[in-house]
């Protein structure tokens, strides 16, 4: 039985440039073990989603992505502001 290998995406989004989240890093097993490790040294947040990693991960570096991920994506930054509030109200 083939082992399932961790895959990782990472997205930038700067609203004041970009008009949809850009891929800016994927990658499988050790290269996705490396874009999780470097995020959380940097504060980044993870989030664990493979069905959403599955099809980031078909995208091409620095692509946007399509519309048909918004409102997942948007619930992803929703969870991430949300994280974000949390950490400057201590």
């Amino acid at each position: 039985m083939p082992s399932k290998r961790k895959k990782a995406a990472a997205l930038k989004y700067r609203p004041e440039q970009d008009s949809a989240p850009k891929i800016t890093a994927k990658g499988t097993g050790l290269i996705a073990e490396k874009i999780i490790d470097i995020a959380r040294k940097h504060g980044v947040p993870v989030k664990d989603d493979p069905d959403l990693v599955e099809v980031l991960s078909r995208l091409d570096l620095d692509e946007e992505i399509p519309p048909e991920l918004y409102v997942i994506v948007a619930e992803l930054l929703a969870f991430i502001y949300s994280l974000n509030r949390k950490k400057g109200s201590n």
